[in-house]
């Protein structure tokens, strides 16, 4: 459902967020130099521990703010959301990015913008869009 493209769009409209491509092609968003999500290609390992679950088209990786919310994304869609031996007790999802409606897309990405933003950023951001966006202070 969603590409490279949406990502890519969807990311560069919060403010000050780059898009950034490493020496192996890989694509990257941050903002302020803080990664909030990245293109994430399974390893060897990840294919390993995956098995037959292994999504085969491209993967996403973004920001959650802890644990806990990475787990219920897990147990709320996990045909979209998984995760690897290699994320465990790390807050960041990984997404089948062509499961993923655009509007959920959006969500997840300005809930990492958020919670990697400066404060100050975050606050005249949600102050600006007049929504109920999560306080990155606080648990979700």
């Amino acid at each position: 459902m969603a590409s490279w493209d949406d990502v890519s769009r969807l990311a560069r409209e919060l403010p000050e967020t780059v898009e950034l491509t490493s020496a192996d092609g890989q694509l990257a968003w941050r903002v302020r130099d803080k990664p909030l999500a990245w293109e994430r290609p399974l390893r060897r390992a990840d294919l390993a521990a995956l098995g037959e679950a292994a999504p085969d088209g491209p993967v996403l990786a973004a920001r959650v703010s802890d644990v806990g919310a990475k787990e219920a994304l897990l147990a709320e869609d996990p045909d979209v959301y998984f995760t690897t031996p290699h994320f465990n007790g790390y807050p960041a999802i990984l997404v089948r990015l062509d499961r993923i409606a655009e509007p959920e897309l959006r969500e997840l990405l300005t809930e990492a913008w958020l919670l990697r933003a400066p404060k100050r950023l975050a606050a005249q951001f949600r102050a600006a869009n007049d929504e109920p966006w999560p306080d990155a202070d606080r648990p979700h």
